[in-house]
Order: C-alpha cells, then structure tokens, then sequence
C-alpha cells in the first residue's frame, strides 16, 4: 500500500505538480509564511517536521491531517521529520486547552512513544533509500541543558509581551480561575528551541503543524533567525471541525484511535461510513490519497444518488486501508455486510467477531441447546427481541425473524447446538436492525 502511494504521487511529481498548489485543492493550508519565498524552496527537495506530544499510547484520527501532509511531501520527494516530544510532552502544550494538562512520568512518554512508532510506519516511509522519513525525540537535544542555560541562550530572546500576545496564553490568563502555570507558559520556548537544533542540525527549513500552532511555530521562526541568521518557514493545516460544528473525531464512546485496541477496526470503519453527506468529499481530499479526477467522479455520484454512499464507501475503504491495511479493511466490509442481511456462508471467525460487541449480546446455557434443542419462541424472548411467546410467534409467522442471517417462518422451529456458528455463536435478526448475538457457555 504505501510502496504504490509512493509510485503515484511520485509520478505527479514528475509531472511538475506544486505540493502548495495540491494542497490548496484539498484545503489544507491554513496560514503560511512568506508563500511566494516557500514556493521557490518547494522547487527543490527541503527537509521538514511535524511534532507530536506523546499524550496517549496512539495516536487518533485527530493527528492524521499533519501525518498525513508530511506523508505527502514525503511522495513529492522532500524529506519528513517525525518530532517526538519526549520533552515538550512532559510539559504539555496550552494550545486549545482550557485547563493543565496532567503532567506524565519518563516511564508513560517512554511508553507512549514506543507504542507509536508502529503507526507512523503506516503513514511515512522509513524505508526507502530516496527520501526516508526520521523520527526523533526532542528530549535527546534538551536532557543536557541546564535551566540557566536554557534561560540565557534561548529565553533573552522572547519578551513576555511576545509570549501573553500569543492565543492559546491570552486565553488561559484570561481566565482567572485556571490561568496557566509558568510550566506551561514556557512551552513556546520549547517548542521554538526545537525548530533551531532541527534546522542547525538537518538543514530543517519548514515546520508544519495544526493551525493552533501557528504561534509556536512562527516562535521557531524568529529564534532560529536570531540564533542562526537564517530564514525558515511555517505552514499550517485546518483544525477539521464537522458541518455540525462538533468536533471532529469524537464520539459518544470517546476519541477515534489509530491503535485496534482501543478502536476496533470495525468502529474505526464505521466511523468513517458515518460521515455527514456535507463532509464527505472534503474529508476524501483530506485524509486519502485519491486523485482529483477520483475525488471529482465520487462526487458527482454523491450529489447524483447520496442514498448510494458510494462516496462514503470509498472514504472508508481508504482510511482504513491506510492505517490498518486492505486484508483488515476487507474482513471489516464483509462484516458490515452481515449487519445488512448479508450471506454469512463461509465468513471467517476473525471477521465474525468484528461484529460481535458491536451488536446486543446475550449469553445462553450450551445444554439448552442440546437434545431437541430451544424452540426459537423461546429463544427470542431470552435474547429481548420480543416481550412474549405471542409476539415471538407472530413476528416469526410475519417473516421477520431471522437466524444467521436467514428468514425463519415456522414458529414450531427449535434451535440446537448445530445452528451455532463456529461452535459459540448465533445471530439473531428481528426486523432490519435488531439484533443480538447468543453466545453458548
């Protein structure tokens, strides 16, 4: 997957393709610094970072925009740095936050930043010996430093005046019954020291990051100015928002994670299924790497037949492909399929399970099952699909009851241990939508 994400942008590019200008196509531009002077720079090669605080053993669907963009410049031949915040994590950033963030120990960011490394496998390419992404810990340029060090040769050259203009400062010192520690106040510096070393020491020349970045980032800026006499620029993406307003990889259950531990491979499909009919064609120019000409036939299908999803189909194939591969992707697709009345003949347990949990379960004595089994009259009102023997018996009379996925009209039909699928489990159907999976014990 990514070897022929590479392929194709890496044929764009031959073809004369302005990362900036694929960018702006996509909305991903926010603010930039000095565009026409970064434009000229972009003609050839330049290395460039992201950074990411370790907050979490894995990253979200919050973090793929920035990922995601460095992947991009990645495939048009400049060279992407991964910025671990080993350092900058065990401060915590103030930016968008309305309270402090609970500090983390050594052991946790070390943690954090272990478990992470896999995912951003999937999104650069460490590999290949054209381009290879970095990933870096800023704790290895900051463990050393003294904090009087730090003071002299890196603080004398922000005022406080500078850093309370900042948003994310203003903000927090505006309330006054939060405000900001003098901990947090100094992650600026931080961050900004961060762009200096990269830049003295990789020829760094371009830092991107979330628009709640914008002032870190132009902080880097002006000391790597000062500190080295040379000029680097900023870029950074939207915060995605959804039409409703909410924010954008939230749920009920919580954030959407790139780990299938904490976000089954299901859900993290599903999500994507459930896109709002508004979003749906800016979010397949954000997170996928479909073409124009893609992106532009999906939505004229979209606006031609919306009923169809066939647009929210091939947004959900993508993302998932891209984070959890095409053999996860398809197993998650056959699932989604049995939930909509599909054939469960010769379906894989893996694929089986993906649903189990995502649905009502309901868990079944085996030796009920044994012998002539557990007339289904019976069974549905153990399951709660119906609330007594006459409603069971007339909704499977209607032809509205189904087990694994086929229709069951005889109200005298028992269920056995037979009927089980892969020896533990039944799927129940009454309707289109109601189900619960039995699970012998």
């Amino acid at each position: 997957m990514q070897l022929a994400i590479g392929n194709r942008w890496r044929a764009i590019y031959s073809a004369g393709v302005s990362i900036l200008d694929e960018l702006k196509w996509r909305g991903l531009i926010a603010d930039c610094t000095d565009a026409a002077e970064l434009e000229k720079k972009l003609a050839a090669p330049i290395t460039l970072y992201c950074g990411f605080d370790p907050t979490a053993d894995s990253l979200h669907v919050g973090n793929l925009v920035p990922l995601l963009a460095l992947r991009r410049f990645q495939c048009l031949g400049h060279h992407p740095i991964a910025v671990a915040g080993g350092a900058t994590g065990s401060i915590g950033d103030p930016s968008g936050k309305s309270a402090e963030r609970q500090l983390l120990t050594q052991e946790i960011l070390d943690h954090n930043i272990a478990s992470v490394k896999g995912q951003l496998a999937k999104l650069l390419d460490f590999e290949t010996t054209q381009n290879p992404a970095r990933l870096v810990d800023n704790a290895s340029w900051t463990k050393d430093i003294s904090f009087l060090g730090f003071l002299r040769d890196i603080g004398k050259h922000f005022t406080v005046n500078q850093m309370v203009a900042k948003e994310s400062v203003r903000a927090r010192m505006e309330d006054r019954e939060v405000g900001i520690s003098y901990t947090e106040f100094s992650y600026m510096l931080l961050q900004a020291f961060d762009f200096m070393v990269l830049c003295r020491d990789t020829h760094c020349e371009l830092q991107i990051g979330g628009s709640d970045q914008w002032g870190n980032i132009t902080a880097g800026i002006e000391l790597t100015r000062k500190k080295l006499g040379r000029p680097v620029f900023g870029l950074t993406l939207p915060l995605i928002t959804n039409a409703d307003g909410s924010k954008f990889g939230k749920t009920v259950a919580g954030a959407i994670w790139l780990d299938p531990r904490r976000t089954s491979v299901y859900k993290f499909y599903q999500f994507w299924i459930n896109t709002d009919d508004r979003d749906v064609i800016r979010y397949l120019k954000y997170f996928t790497f479909l073409s124009q000409d893609e992106i532009a036939a999906l939505e004229r299908q979209h606006v031609e037949n919306p009923g169809a999803r066939v647009a929210h189909k091939a947004l959900a194939k993508a993302a998932t492909d891209l984070i959890h591969g095409e053999h996860a992707t398809a197993e998650v697709i056959r699932a989604s399929e049995i939930l909509f009345g599909g054939d469960l003949q010769g379906v894989s347990e893996n694929t089986f399970n993906d649903i189990v949990g995502e649905v009502p379960t309901k868990e079944l004595e085996r030796a009920r099952l044994e012998g002539p089994g557990l007339p289904l009259i019976e069974l549905l009102i153990h399951a709660g699909l119906c609330p007594s023997k006459g409603q069971a018996r007339k909704d499977i009379e209607g032809g509205g009851v189904n087990i694994n996925n086929l229709r069951e009209s005889s109200p005298t039909r028992a269920v056995t241990a037979g009927d089980l699928l892969f020896g533990k489990h039944l799927l129940l159907r009454k309707g289109k939508k109601n189900y619960v999976v039995v699970t012998a014990k």
